[in-house]
């Protein structure tokens, strides 16, 4: 079965009001356009953390169950989308990713990896875990998740088909390239997602924020890649909309008919790094 799959890399900031406009101008773009699954990225309701210290304000907390997250499930409609938030759970806020469409909650993520000083605004998840959806198996991973290969392995060891990575993954800060599309962060952006493809033999479709927020410059690169690692379609660095077809099943055929990189692990032999 043939799917249309789409992964976006744009800003997003603060005003709720403004990214749910945004949301639902990418959601037309997409339904427009026959895409099944649309990819946003993290933070994309109420924007990521205007920087790393923990100093300033965080993006608003919102409720799973609540009127946001409706409100997010009534423009998916018959679309797949995924979308990342700041979760509120009692006193503990969670750097989260939802997957919804019209008849309500799919999946849900909490990022588990967290990068410098993250984890000054938010607690930690603890686990990967797949879950079906209209367009077949998929799993949920947030940016810094993906530098984990234990990570993506668990989705697939969990049947995932899919696997959607939303990022707000940063340019360097320490040792910035003039050029973005030059920037070390923004070749390491890539590799994870290209590699992470390769090795588990899934489709990957990684959205990620775009422009500049906070002292955060993005390195958008938006793209869908295939289980055997190469990049279907991509953005650039100044964002846009990757889109493009994939027969799921039948890719992943294809790629695990002779080297089946799950099928031929050796779990007894990795004790070691367990």
């Amino acid at each position: 079965m043939t799917i249309r799959l789409a992964a976006v890399a744009a800003p997003f900031g603060r005003d709720l009001e403004a990214c749910f406009a945004t949301i639902e101008a990418l959601a037309a773009k997409a339904r427009s356009e026959g895409v099944s699954v649309l990819a946003l990225p993290e933070a994309c309701l109420g924007g990521y953390l205007a920087n790393l210290g923990g100093a300033a304000a965080g993006p608003p907390a919102l409720r799973r169950d609540g009127p946001e997250l409706r409100r997010l499930a009534g423009i998916a409609g018959d679309l797949v989308i995924c979308a990342g938030y700041c979760e509120a759970d009692g006193d503990a806020r969670f750097n989260s990713v939802v997957c919804v469409t019209g008849d309500g909650v799919l999946g849900h993520h909490r990022k588990v990896h967290q990068p410098l000083r993250e984890d000054r605004s938010y607690a930690a998840g603890d686990g990967f875990t797949a879950f079906d959806t209209p367009a077949g198996r998929m799993g949920m991973m947030i940016c810094y998740d993906k530098a984990f290969p234990e990570s993506a392995r668990s989705l697939a060891l969990d049947g995932a088909e899919i696997v959607v990575c939303v990022s707000a993954w940063p340019a360097s800060r320490t040792d910035p390239a003039p050029d973005l599309a030059d920037d070390r962060w923004t070749r390491r952006f890539d590799l994870f997602d290209q590699a992470r493809a390769l090795e588990n033999q899934v489709v990957w479709v990684s959205s990620n924020q775009s422009g500049s927020f906070g002292d955060l410059r993005f390195v958008g690169r938006a793209k869908i890649v295939g289980p055997g690692g190469e990049i279907l379609a991509a953005t650039g660095v100044d964002g846009g909309f990757a889109v493009c077809d994939v027969d799921v099943p039948g890719a992943l055929t294809a790629a695990r008919r002779s080297m089946g990189h799950l099928r031929d692990r050796r779990p007894e032999a990795y004790a070691a790094g367990s």
